[in-house]
């Protein structure tokens, strides 16, 4: 009886330490905050050049409407295949953790390439008001476009598959941690993603059009 009560008290301490070391293992509330401050800055930027990126080539960079069209569809179709490369990599190799992290300053520098191509007169062509035979870019300057969407588009597969799975692993797994958190969290997520969205594509937009492209990207 004792060897049998001494058995059962020892599974029930190991099964406390289990517990305690995986819930040492989750983040918890604490990191919730800088996950989601990271996927809304990441939506909103990404929205407020995405909705007026056709005005931004007509009008800035002086491309035919037919070329800035395929510009933005390429953009799109890459940024919609890179996030299965970045899933692909979080679940094979690296973890969601350091693909949010590489997926992140990938995407930084390509953003900040483009406000630097958007602010810098040598990587734009002339002003040209009257929209009539005005001088297109460069290839050097599309260059410079094309490589900073690239790399956007890179950093954005490392953001998307990883983000909302990483900070659902930060949530206690015991069935009353699921259901009070990852409720919660869900409905926040989407609230301020949505909310992300719709200043970009009123507010973003706006100081893109009537203050400047340097301060609207």
């Amino acid at each position: 009886m004792d060897a049998e009560k001494n058995m059962i008290e020892n599974g029930e301490t190991e099964r406390k330490e289990i517990k305690k070391k995986k819930k040492r293992e989750v983040g918890g509330i604490k990191p919730i905050p800088f996950i989601l401050g990271n996927e809304i800055s990441e939506r909103f930027a990404t929205t407020g050049f995405q909705t007026n990126m056709i005005s931004y080539l007509t009008q800035k960079l002086n491309l035919p409407l037919v070329q800035a069209s395929n510009t933005l569809t390429n953009f799109n179709g890459t940024a919609g295949f890179t996030p299965l490369i970045g899933g692909l990599i979080a679940d094979a190799f690296v973890g969601r953790y350091w693909t949010i992290i590489l997926g992140s300053s990938i995407y930084t520098l390509g953003l900040v390439s483009i406000i630097i191509s958007a602010v810098l007169p040598g990587l734009r062509p002339p002003p040209c008001p009257t929209q009539v035979d005005c001088k297109e870019a460069s290839t050097f300057q599309l260059s410079i476009l094309y490589i900073s969407l690239l790399l956007t588009s890179l950093g954005l597969g490392g953001i998307r598959p990883c983000v909302i799975t990483f900070a659902a692993d930060q949530i206690g797994m015991s069935k009353a941690e699921t259901e009070s958190r990852s409720w919660n969290f869900f409905n926040w997520y989407y609230f301020f993603l949505d909310l992300a969205t719709l200043i970009a594509i009123t507010f973003l937009v706006y100081v893109q059009d009537n203050v400047s492209w340097g301060w609207g990207l």
